[in-house]
């Protein structure tokens, strides 16, 4: 098959699952959580029963589906990757490992928990431990999704350069992306709780991480121009 039919379908597909996947989780994020703040009980374990699952079942495989398109992209790219693209991958590896070892593991217990008190029984005990879990990965997510989709778009209409003349500012992001997904696993939600909290931390979660990557590739054209 032609290469650059090969290419269209996978970013065609990238596209249409990355849409699926990002649209939920700022359904999840953005208009679910705020409403169950508000919802009387009976009609969050109704939720919990039918709606979530269903909405859970395409949020986890679009991620994965998400994913797999994008290291078809990666295998073809090869040395021609740029430096945009490898932390945007970082987070978006992320953010489906929180999707299926985290969101998904602790929602079932949570949904099981809805499930049986909708069927008259008792709630499991571990869906209070569980749900907090769930929602600190899914705010994670939705804080790593607003530079994730800067690098995607950076890296073909703004690219920062190279990997190689930029491997120093790309270790940085890795650490400052690895020390916020271990709060994501044993930390707090922090500035994180509210929908404005959450936008305005990835919105300067993307400035830092982009200001270091350009800020290094200034700085080499700067030199080369010396």
């Amino acid at each position: 098959m032609d290469m650059i039919v090969v290419d269209f379908l996978a970013r065609w597909s990238h596209i249409l699952f990355g849409i699926t996947w990002i649209g939920l989780l700022y359904y999840f994020n953005f208009v679910q959580t705020e409403y169950f703040k508000e919802a009387e009980d009976t009609a969050r374990v109704d939720a919990f029963s039918k709606l979530v699952p269903r909405a859970l079942w395409y949020f986890r495989w679009a991620a994965l589906l998400t994913f797999l398109t994008g290291l078809v992209m990666l295998g073809y790219r090869g040395s021609a990757s740029t430096a945009d693209i490898i932390v945007g991958s970082v987070l978006g590896t992320l953010m489906l490992l929180n999707v299926w070892g985290i969101i998904w593991r602790n929602q079932k217990i949570v949904i099981a928990s809805n499930q049986a008190v909708a069927a008259g029984g008792e709630a499991d005990p571990a869906a209070a431990e569980a749900a907090p879990k769930a929602a600190l990965a899914s705010r994670t997510n939705t804080l790593f999704s607003i530079p994730m989709l800067w690098f995607m778009v950076a890296s073909a209409h703004m690219p920062s350069g190279s990997i190689m003349a930029n491997t120093q500012a790309i270790v940085i992001c890795c650490v400052i992306i690895a020390l916020l997904e271990a709060n994501a696993i044993w930390g707090k939600q922090y500035t994180m709780t509210t929908v404005k909290g959450v936008i305005a931390s990835g919105l300067v979660l993307t400035v830092v991480l982009a200001g270091i990557l350009r800020g290094t590739s200034s700085s080499l054209f700067s030199l080369n121009g010396m």
